[in-house]
């Protein structure tokens, strides 16, 4: 990302409520009558005038501390980097798999049998590096794919993540989300991008290959900041565990076009190409992929660990802690209507 990127926080206030501010270091600067970056990407379309000069001209001379805000130490609170300000059900919340080596090979080790042959997750990603980036304006081979869950799933730096009463594991997954809007005709538009993390349960994913989709539906985080500007190519990051205020486990990892085996447009085909992705108005956060996590070198993350991504030009670090439940998984009883 260039230095001179433009990159926004979403935050709340017990008084005034929300508004979007321009990170300006080691200041945020609030934008007048902006309170998400839905609102003010939907205003930009509509007027015709560009994102970056409605920033501008949204601009105030109200000033926030960053470092107060990020620590929590201020009444104003980061909220998830992108939502719809209306409610979780106009937000879409997916990601694309098996994109990155690292991945794949974690995913074999997970659920290769004893005969040691290449397992469905890895064919799928060779899929990828055979046909995942095709030709400007073709159609390439269709990705993994999962959901998440609506905009109730997202949470904000310093956020915890949690494991549920009936989940068997809960870890993180650094990666880089793509936010999106659909026009009121239809068309998706790219927003821009914000650190991510798509945290998952890879314990029960490692049960069985097929448990992938429900070990998907858990809390994730994106920000604390978004980046307006378009770059997905090479993108170099750090991702951490620290438990009691000391590290566990840290490791360097690799997104973007040129570490991945799909191209960044055949990606956004595959998402886009269902109707119902593509409803007038509808939010959509899209995880790409990770390139490592914690385990694949056999952590199990305990409560109250603190998970940390951070990619270089995408802003500050964005940091969560673990929250296991503790009640008590009971049966949810439907109840007849009649």
């Amino acid at each position: 990302m260039p230095e001179t990127s433009t990159r926004l926080v979403q935050l709340t206030h017990p008084q005034h409520g929300r508004n979007v501010a321009l990170v300006d270091e080691p200041s945020l600067i609030l934008l007048s009558d902006t309170r998400a970056v839905y609102d003010l990407a939907l205003e930009a379309l509509r007027s015709g005038v560009k994102l970056k000069s409605l920033i501008e001209l949204r601009l105030t001379d109200e000033k926030l501390d960053y470092d107060s805000v990020y620590n929590g130490l201020n009444a104003w609170k980061l909220l998830p980097s992108f939502d719809h300000p209306e409610g979780p059900f106009g937000c879409i919340v997916a990601g694309t798999g098996l994109t990155h080596k690292n991945s794949a090979l974690n995913r074999q080790m997970m659920h290769q049998s004893a005969e040691q042959k290449p397992t469905d997750s890895m064919q799928m990603y060779q899929w990828g590096v055979e046909g995942g980036q095709p030709e400007a304006g073709l159609i390439g081979v269709q990705p993994e794919w999962f959901y998440k869950g609506n905009g109730s799933v997202l949470r904000a730096h310093g956020d915890a993540l949690e494991v549920p009463s009936f989940g068997n594991d809960g870890g993180e997954e650094p990666e880089v989300a793509g936010v999106y809007l659909v026009d009121a005709n239809g068309q998706p538009w790219r927003i821009g991008y914000s650190t991510g993390n798509e945290f998952s349960d890879h314990v029960m994913e490692k049960k069985n290959y097929l448990y992938l989709a429900p070990s998907k539906l858990r809390t994730c985080s994106i920000g604390p900041e978004i980046v307006i500007d378009e770059d997905f190519n090479d993108l170099k990051g750090t991702v951490s565990v620290s438990r009691n205020g000391t590290e566990l486990w840290s490791s360097p990892v690799n997104t973007g076009e040129a570490n991945m085996a799909h191209s960044l447009e055949n990606l956004e085909h595959h998402h886009f190409k269902y109707n119902g992705h593509r409803i007038p108005l509808q939010a959509h956060v899209h995880f790409f992929g990770a390139d490592a996590f914690s385990f694949g070198n056999k952590l199990l993350l305990q409560d109250g660990d603190v998970m940390s991504v951070q990619w270089e030009g995408l802003g500050r670090a964005l940091k969560n802690h673990l929250k296991v439940s503790t009640e008590k998984d009971e049966l949810v009883k439907v109840r007849s209507i009649n």
